[in-house]
């Protein structure tokens, strides 16, 4: 079941998953500035930059079975 991750924008885990294993966003600042995922509410800000590192490791991972 999908999770919300951030209240203020509606993000859900299972989005948020999506979007950065497809783009290769390295930090939350690069987050802010390429999508409107998130206004800085700080909220959120451990969780999404959990799911940043976790999509960087898919990634690494999927480069490494290559």
């Amino acid at each position: 079941m999908a999770e919300v991750i951030c209240l203020c924008n509606e993000v859900l885990d299972i989005d948020l998953r999506e979007y950065l294993d497809s783009h290769p966003i390295g930090s939350i600042e690069e987050l802010r500035e390429q999508a409107a995922i998130c206004n800085k509410c700080m909220q959120c800000q451990e969780l999404v930059e959990s799911e940043i590192y976790f999509a960087r490791v898919r990634r690494q991972q999927l480069e490494g079975e290559r």
